[in-house]
């Protein structure tokens, strides 16, 4: 059990270097191209933060584990409002921005219709559906940061000398690569622990693949810069929920098995993202006090969910 451990650590490691990569490569094609910068922002930079995900769930899903992604998605977006954003308050104390709850709703709704669709049986229109969803948010979301004068993401010399389409190329063969290696060190981790695919997914994948939100939000937290966390994580969990949960329904159709996580996992995962908006919306700051309010119910909701999980 020890070696498919660190298998699945080193997978995890390659998947969050190799993503990175792809959003530095991705990030310096559209300067190239002219894209605006609005445009970077909501979707390139959004979506390197959720490739990991997108990668891990799609990949399962394709390889008959739909139960391991469905419980990558539902951790990561728990994880995200709860375990990152408390560590980030506990950093600093987070002065939530205006234009900061308006996403804070779209995410919210993403979400819940996410949580909605996910209740029956997946079908491929139904994943069409959420893409359909993702691009009517996703234009709102740009308008967000129209209105808001996103600065461009900053790109160092040191990216600047190489390729921007070998880097981008590379890191997303790597992010494939790797999201294999976590998918089959996940699988035999289920079979050998007797657990089930959806808590292996919320647990062990969701904390790897929501490192590039801990890493990014540490940054910004020690900079001071509060408005990058909370876009960052609610524009993470809204990727997650619309674009990551269309590419599970469309590669992986069918009855979960795992009805838990089906139902008091996405129930704990509305919950989460309805507790952070109200933390966010009460006395416009997220403290330390709050921090650890969510730090603590991560690890209450990540104790529930594995208690039962032993139990099955």
């Amino acid at each position: 059990m020890a070696v498919l451990v660190l298998w699945l650590l080193l997978g995890l490691t390659v998947l969050a270097l190799a993503a990175d990569q792809f959003v530095l490569g991705a990030s310096r094609l559209a300067h190239q191209m002219n894209v605006p910068t609005v445009v970077m922002g909501a979707l390139i930079l959004g979506f390197g933060t959720s490739a990991p995900e997108f990668v891990v769930s799609t990949w399962a899903a394709l390889q008959g584990e739909s139960n391991l992604g469905l419980g990558n998605i539902v951790g990561s977006n728990v994880a995200n409002l709860t375990f990152v954003l408390g560590v980030a308050a506990f950093i600093r104390p987070i002065t939530v921005p205006a234009g900061t709850l308006s996403r804070g709703f779209l995410s919210l709704g993403g979400v819940l219709i996410f949580a909605a669709l996910v209740q029956s049986e997946m079908t491929r229109g139904q994943g069409l559906v959420l893409l359909a969803v993702f691009v009517i948010f996703m234009v709102f979301m740009v308008r967000l940061h129209t209105a808001e004068e996103t600065p461009p993401p900053a790109i160092s010399e040191s990216t600047r000398s190489i390729s921007p389409w070998l880097r981008a190329g590379a890191g997303l063969l790597g992010t494939m690569a790797a999201a294999q290696v976590v998918v089959g060190a996940s699988t035999d981790l289920i079979e050998t622990l007797n657990l089930s695919g959806g808590f292996v997914g919320f647990s062990m994948v969701a904390l790897g693949t929501s490192l590039p939100e801990l890493v990014t939000v540490g940054a910004a937290a020690r900079r001071n810069e509060t408005g990058l966390i909370l876009g960052n994580l609610l524009g993470s969990n809204l990727f997650n929920s619309l674009a990551v949960g269309a590419g599970l329904f469309l590669a992986g159709p069918g009855t979960l098995s795992d009805v838990f996580m089906q139902t008091r996992g996405v129930l704990a995962m509305v919950a989460v993202a309805a507790l952070a908006l109200l933390l966010m919306a009460t006395g416009r700051m997220v403290g330390r006090r709050e921090g650890a309010v969510l730090v603590l119910t991560y690890l209450g909701v990540l104790a529930y969910l594995g208690f039962n999980a032993a139990l099955t």
